[in-house]
């Protein structure tokens, strides 16, 4: 998580002319304090593992289909062939990303 007092400059928080830092950092400091064992003490049920996992999946299958569609076409291939080659990759990432609408 990101620093208390950088998050309090963030959201323009009132501050201290003298020091710099906000003037309500205690209070702010004890709200992260408990924000942070919340979420440490969160219980994960199924659901949540299984939409974690998802979400990893989609990421993880959203940058397959980038370098499909990234990938250079071989110097050995002519105009005509090039061509082909873009049509595949571009086939490619169409399918890895058909693949997160059927687990929707």
């Amino acid at each position: 998580m990101r620093d208390t007092i950088d998050t309090a400059r963030e959201v323009k928080m009132p501050y201290d002319f003298v020091t710099g830092e906000p003037i309500y950092i205690e209070k702010l400091k004890a709200f992260e304090a408990l924000v942070r064992a919340d979420e440490r003490n969160r219980t994960w049920t199924q659901e949540h593992w299984t939409e974690y996992e998802r979400s990893i999946a989609a990421t993880e299958r959203e940058a397959c289909a980038n370098v499909c569609e990234e990938l250079p076409a071989p110097d050995i291939y002519s105009d005509t062939d090039k061509s082909m080659w873009d049509v595949t990759c571009m086939d490619c990432a169409a399918a890895i990303r058909a693949r997160s609408k059927d687990e929707k």
